[in-house]
């Protein structure tokens, strides 16, 4: 539905779209908390659920560090 409204609307600019994204994930991260902290099993295993969510989280960043660093690089080896 997304694609097929992006579609139609590809000539118009819609200059609040950036804003209604911003407020949408805003609102999605908030129920998300909210829903993790009433899931009494994930608070009572929080401190595993923790730790593998910052090695995960670390993993994820290290290697966007790295596939960024490796694309700026070949960009940039022919200027």
């Amino acid at each position: 539905m997304g694609i097929i409204l992006g579609y139609s609307f590809k000539n118009y600019t819609i200059s609040f779209i950036n804003q209604l994204i911003n407020v949408l994930i805003w609102t999605l991260l908030f129920i998300l908390g909210l829903e993790v902290g009433s899931n009494s099993d994930i608070i009572k295993n929080l401190k595993f659920v923790g730790i593998d969510a910052f090695v995960i989280s670390v993993g994820a960043i290290l290697g966007s560090v790295l596939m960024a660093w490796i694309l700026w690089k070949s960009i940039n080896r022919y200027k």
